[in-house]
């Protein structure tokens, strides 16, 4: 991984009680080490294989003002992680739901790109086994279920200013929202909205095949090609480039998708991220409620699988036989 960490910081948040959230400062940054590199990079792993939500300074950010400070070095990077930890406690501390953990400043360049990550992380207790094989209680930060992030593309955000799209976070667990208090201490608001994109572009395609009159087997040949496209761009950590997705489709009618999509003003940009719960609507059926769940390929649609909207039923002709065999099992148990 091409990865060079420039500076980490470390420091900790403890929750005393339900009204007191303290704080435990570093007086130097962390060594670059093989250790701290290592973290930086599963750090980086993790969050960029999550799907994000895209924003933006505040015109009277704080945080943004001092990240400007110690990037024209007015103060530096340790002194910027103090001030903005405390930042931190002040917003959690609004919050019944409120808890300790980690927080991890780390300035790093990825791919010709400078970027700052700030994540509060949890620890984990787990067991070991030492060379004497007794067994010992040891602790681990759980970056894998890190919920608490955002990141700055500073390369973007300094050349780009009126860019939406510098800033990324995660919107947390269900009932967790992070935009209520990670982006109060960021002092940012959301900008592109990534799953509206790729709605948009889902809605294109369809329009762009119903134009040209293609047959249901000749539509979801096209859907499915755009899909391979898309999801091979998530695969490999890149965005959809409505240019190159052109050129990958061929043409229907007179004009390729990329022109067809600019003249009937879809709004589309010219790249954004993938959203892989919009994307997998190109070759699948699914929902869910109300103890039901229902996930199929889109080709059984006429096929083996037929929906009634007047009854609002679906026909489902030969059921998966796991299925079957659950059905038969209960049956014959009595149960109607």
């Amino acid at each position: 991984m091409s990865l060079d960490l420039d500076q980490i910081v470390l420091h900790q948040l403890i929750k005393r009680d339900e009204q007191m959230l303290d704080v435990v400062l570093r007086d130097s940054p962390l060594t670059n080490n093989q250790a701290t590199e290592d973290m930086v990079a599963e750090l980086h792993r993790v969050y960029s294989g999550k799907s994000k939500a895209f924003g933006l300074f505040n015109v009277e950010s704080q945080f943004a003002e001092a990240l400007k400070s110690a990037r024209k070095g007015d103060e530096t990077f340790l002194q910027f992680t103090r001030n903005s930890t405390e930042l931190l406690r002040d917003e959690l501390a609004k919050y019944p739901f409120a808890e300790g953990g980690i927080v991890v400043f780390c300035q790093y360049r990825y791919l010709a790109v400078e970027y700052l990550l700030v994540a509060v992380l949890s620890s984990c207790n787990s067991m070991l086994v030492n060379d004497q094989l007794d067994i010992t209680t040891t602790h681990y930060l759980d970056i894998d279920r890190a919920d608490i992030v955002a990141r700055v593309d500073l390369t973007e955000w300094e050349t780009n200013p009126e860019s939406v799209r510098y800033l990324t976070f995660l919107r947390g667990r269900v009932g967790r929202k992070v935009s209520d208090f990670f982006m109060d201490f960021l002092s940012a608001s959301e900008g592109l909205d990534a799953k509206a994109q790729n709605r948009g572009l889902l809605q294109a395609v369809d329009d762009y095949c119903a134009e040209g009159q293609l047959n249901k087997n000749e539509r979801q040949s096209y859907r499915q090609q755009v899909y391979t496209y898309c999801n091979g761009q998530l695969q490999a950590g890149e965005e959809i480039a409505i240019e190159d997705l052109a050129k990958e489709l061929p043409p229907v009618g007179e004009k390729d998708f990329q022109q067809f999509t600019n003249d009937n003003g879809y709004e589309l940009e010219e790249h954004f991220p993938a959203d892989r719960g919009t994307l997998r609507q190109l070759t699948k059926f699914s929902g869910s409620g109300g103890g039901v769940t229902i996930s199929f390929d889109a080709l059984l649609l006429g096929e083996r699988i037929f929906w009634d909207p007047a009854s609002d039923s679906l026909t489902l002709k030969g059921l998966p036989p796991n299925l079957r065999d659950q059905l038969q099992r209960r049956l014959s148990g009595g149960d109607n």
